[in-house]
């Protein structure tokens, strides 16, 4: 009765011992039954105990195949596992030097007790008249420069993205997206009842074509994409691109949640510039100052406004007045700007020390951006090397996770850049590269 259990304990022992590798591939069931002389519902308990284990993981079409080891060693000795405390590779915010000795100043004055008191009252989603007018200009690109009455305001980006999205779709409608995409997007559609619809891309990213197919398909209540270094690939798209798919948008009348995070890292006018009237921007404070007291921006079109407004109160998504305020100081006594130039230089850094370290390997960036794409070498599997990487302290995100179609999962992961000490981002990125110089 527990032979399947005794099959199991011995793979399980070949994996521990380093006999079966992280990547490897087991035999398909029939194969391990017949070589085994078992029947194949035995077979298949097998299995279903290793992954029940965590030792294996099983990929519909593609095969079972192990997964690092939680004890022992991982694959051949050709690294040594990070000493002291793990190196998370999947946060990504960005810290500049003396960060918080910039950020102070701005504060004091909002602890006086006159001033608190009305920094503590709630905010409406329009903000404040100094919030409108700071977070226009902040948000300024050489041809475009949004009217401060555009300008609503949520807790982060994240509410942004959400309440945009809740104004635009219903229940049951269908967003276009890259196949590839922010990973909360995923959430939020799904609490929000949104089918999300994967487009085909290119070098340059999302190919207008695709979005006027899909919608013939089943028309597209919404569009969400990142033309300025898209996560995870880092692609920009060119001005011609963009240009062409908000006149793709534009025939159509498809609303657009262009999301622009991580737009302060790149010069460049946004797709807002050449769709004025259907595209809704997003963008926030957690990546330009920090995640602990941020604000999002919706710049939503003027006939949209109050749709958004009423979105983010009913989703309970106002930004706090007291960031409002902390905000407009640190836009308008330049920190905002001083943190940018410093975030930016941090950023190309890093991303020498990335070239410097996983030269050779398929990485796929950008010199600007904060994170990078790593296709990985045959045979890794994304879940195999994640959990690889975490037997060696490093966390670094699987590639499904961004993935829209889950039966067309990429062999990769992203690795986030900024938030990561540089000693320890260094080491980490160099015992990665024997991990994954393992299955050469």
């Amino acid at each position: 009765m527990n032979d399947y259990r005794h099959l199991a304990d011995r793979i399980a022992d070949d994996i521990t011992a380093g006999r079966l590798k992280p990547g490897q591939r087991l035999p398909p069931q029939r194969v391990f039954a017949r070589r085994r002389g078992i029947a194949g519902s035995t077979a298949g308990r097998v299995y279903s105990e290793l992954v029940r284990r965590g030792l294996v993981v099983g990929e519909v079409g593609r095969g079972t195949f192990v997964r690092a080891a939680g004890t022992g060693p991982v694959g051949r000795a050709l690294t040594e596992p990070m000493a002291g405390a793990p190196v998370n590779l999947e946060l990504n915010y960005p810290s500049a030097p003396g960060q918080s000795e910039l950020l102070a100043p701005a504060l004091a004055p909002l602890l006086r007790p006159d001033v608190l008191t009305e920094a503590m009252r709630p905010a409406p989603a329009d903000g404040t008249g100094p919030a409108r007018g700071a977070a226009a200009d902040l948000l300024a690109t050489p041809h475009w420069h949004p009217s401060p009455s555009w300008l609503h305001f949520t807790g982060n980006a994240r509410q942004a993205i959400a309440a945009t999205l809740a104004s635009l779709v219903r229940p049951g409608g269908r967003v276009g997206v890259e196949p590839l995409t922010y990973p909360l997007v995923k959430e939020i559609a799904g609490r929000l009842g949104i089918t999300l619809v994967p487009l085909a891309t290119d070098e340059e990213g999302l190919l207008p074509e695709s979005v006027a197919a899909a919608h013939r398909s089943a028309a597209l209540s919404a569009l969400y994409v990142q033309p300025t270094l898209h996560n995870p690939t880092s692609r920009t798209m060119g001005d011609e691109r963009r240009r062409q798919l908000a006149g793709a948008v534009t025939d159509l009348g498809i609303p657009v949640v262009e999301d622009r995070i991580w737009s302060f890292l790149a010069d460049g006018d946004p797709l807002a510039a050449h769709a004025p009237r259907l595209t809704h921007v997003i963008d926030g404070l957690s990546k330009r100052v920090a995640p602990g007291l941020t604000v999002g921006f919706v710049v939503a079109p003027p006939h949209r406004g109050e749709a958004v407004a009423a979105a983010i109160r009913s989703g309970g998504w106002n930004a706090s007045r007291f960031a409002l305020e902390a905000a407009v100081r640190w836009i308008e006594d330049g920190t905002v700007a001083q943190l940018v130039a410093a975030k930016r230089a941090g950023a190309a850094h890093r991303q020498r020390i990335l070239g410097e370290e996983l030269r050779g390997f398929a990485v796929r960036s950008d010199p600007r951006a904060c994170f990078a794409w790593w296709e990985l070498p045959a045979p890794w599997r994304a879940d195999t090397f994640t959990a690889a990487a975490a037997a060696h302290g490093i966390a670094v995100t699987p590639g499904p996770a961004f993935a829209v179609d889950p039966s067309r999962t990429p062999d990769a992961v992203r690795l986030g850049l900024a938030s990561a000490p540089e000693a320890d981002l260094r080491r980490a990125l160099r015992v990665l590269a024997g991990v994954a110089g393992e299955a050469r």
